[in-house]
């Protein structure tokens, strides 16, 4: 018989975020999370997310043994921005069992809908913020660094019980080898025409990264608030990213536009630490893991385009072009064998157009799912 338990307690806590790593025992391509971030953005006052929002998380139990977990999410920013009344669902992970998967989503759906949600949209984690979607296609390599990874029958489970599509995330893949270099070769032209309306690219100062963080959130509330299923960030949340990111970022992959002193577009590549959290079991960094993590980022070959941004207005400037040739050249000095520009929205035309221009190809995509309650 299966059992949905409410996590009350530090122990229950720890089951939900090491559950993964049982059910995933084997399998090649899963990267474990690390456990204190996991503990953290599940957690009332460790995380900023709980300061304007709540969650309620499940475990499915069967004789004593989990055998699925699920979060039930509700995002007062998300329906305050967007005026609706929706609810999430996210941290879904479970055994191939339709009735331990009816029984989790139906105990969420029960916790959205008495906190006035008429509709359940995910797998966020804990919102488009973070890590988001379901793998659809492209099972066959690991994730990279901030993206999800599940197993095939999740798909149909959660259609089974009812769920649609919203959206597809595109993830493409962008070998070194192959990709168009002809924004590389025009790069030199391109500053100077940015340089001619008084723009310039630069790296992000590390060395003020407070003050620049403060100026980038700027850009990024503005450059994505016409996105599909966009929610801003506040201050502290932003912060809290930043912080993390801080930790692995490269300063030769972290670029800023300006105009007359103001930021105006970003772009933020991040190493593909993945490689290195795939050798650390069960996310712990203690005793040993810290080493592997520290001595794996020497060998790190991939990168993640994780932001490109640029304000409406400086758009069609060249800025985006700009961006990408750098991010390219650097990428080839470095001898990295490409990277992942994700997630892109499925109907976000120009950025789509501009990535298969570069030879990019889509080699994973992840869906966000919806069900009226």
């Amino acid at each position: 018989m299966i059992e949905i338990k409410k996590v009350e307690n530090k122990k229950q806590l720890a089951a939900f975020i090491d559950f993964p790593h049982t059910l995933y025992e084997g399998d090649i391509n899963y990267v474990p999370e690390l456990h204190i971030a996991q503990r953290d953005i599940l957690t009332p006052g460790k995380h900023p997310f709980h300061d304007h929002s709540s969650m309620q998380l499940f475990l499915a139990y069967e004789d004593g043994t989990i055998k699925g977990r699920i979060a039930a999410i509700l995002n007062n920013n998300h329906n305050k921005f967007k005026n609706v009344s929706e609810g999430f669902f996210g941290f879904y992970d479970l055994y191939n069992d339709r009735e331990v998967s009816k029984k989790l989503l139906n105990e969420a759906e029960k916790w959205l809908v008495s906190n006035g949600a008429t509709k359940m949209i995910g797998p966020v984690n804990p919102s488009t913020n973070e890590t988001a979607g379901l793998l659809v296609e492209g099972f066959d390599s690991p994730p990279v660094t901030m993206m999800t990874y599940n197993k095939p029958y999740y798909i149909d489970l959660l259609t089974a019980e009812g769920f649609i599509k919203n959206v597809d995330l595109l993830a493409y893949d962008l070998p070194t080898n192959v990709v168009d270099k002809k924004s590389v070769k025009l790069k030199e032209l391109l500053g100077k025409r940015l340089a001619d309306r008084n723009i310039i690219i630069r790296n992000v100062n590390l060395k003020d990264f407070a003050n620049e963080t403060k100026k980038i959130l700027k850009v990024y509330n503005a450059a994505w608030q016409e996105n599909t299923g966009f929610v801003p960030m506040t201050d502290n949340e932003f912060k809290h990213t930043a912080k993390d990111l801080k930790m692995i970022l490269d300063k030769d992959f972290a670029f800023v536009a300006e105009h007359e002193g103001k930021i105006v577009g970003f772009a933020l590549v991040i190493p593909d630490i993945n490689q290195t959290l795939i050798k650390i079991k069960k996310g712990r960094l203690l005793p040993t893991g810290i080493f592997k993590l520290l001595l794996g980022k020497k060998k790190i070959n991939y990168v993640r385009v994780l932001a490109l941004g640029v304000n409406k207005e400086y758009r069609q400037a060249g800025i985006e072009a700009f961006f990408y040739a750098e991010i390219i050249q650097k990428a080839i000095d470095k001898k990295m064998t490409g990277g992942e520009a994700s997630w892109i929205l499925e109907d976000n035309e120009m950025m789509n157009k501009g990535l298969i221009k570069m030879n990019a190809k889509v080699y994973k995509r992840y869906r966000i799912f919806e069900k009226a309650i």
